[in-house]
C-alpha cells in the first residue's frame, strides 16, 4: 500500500468548489445583464450620453 502523501477532506473540497462555481456563475450572469443593459440604454452605467435611449433601475425624467 502506498504511503499517503496528501489527505483531502472531500466534503470541504466539495463545499469550496460549490461556492466558487456559484460565485463565478453569478459574476458571469451579472456581466451579461450589464452588457445587455448597456446595449438597451445606449450608454454604460453612470455614463452621461446624448445618445442614451433609456435609464436603468426605473429612473425617468421628472416634469
Amino acid at each position: 500500500m502506498p504511503n499517503q502523501i496528501l489527505q483531502v477532506d472531500e466534503n470541504m473540497l466539495e463545499t469550496k468548489l460549490d461556492r466558487l462555481v456559484s460565485e463565478k456563475v453569478e459574476q458571469l450572469l451579472n456581466a451579461m445583464l450589464d452588457a445587455e443593459a448597456d446595449e438597451i440604454t445606449g450608454a454604460a452605467r453612470y455614463e452621461r450620453s446624448g445618445e442614451r435611449r433609456a435609464y436603468r433601475a426605473g429612473h425617468y425624467e421628472r416634469n
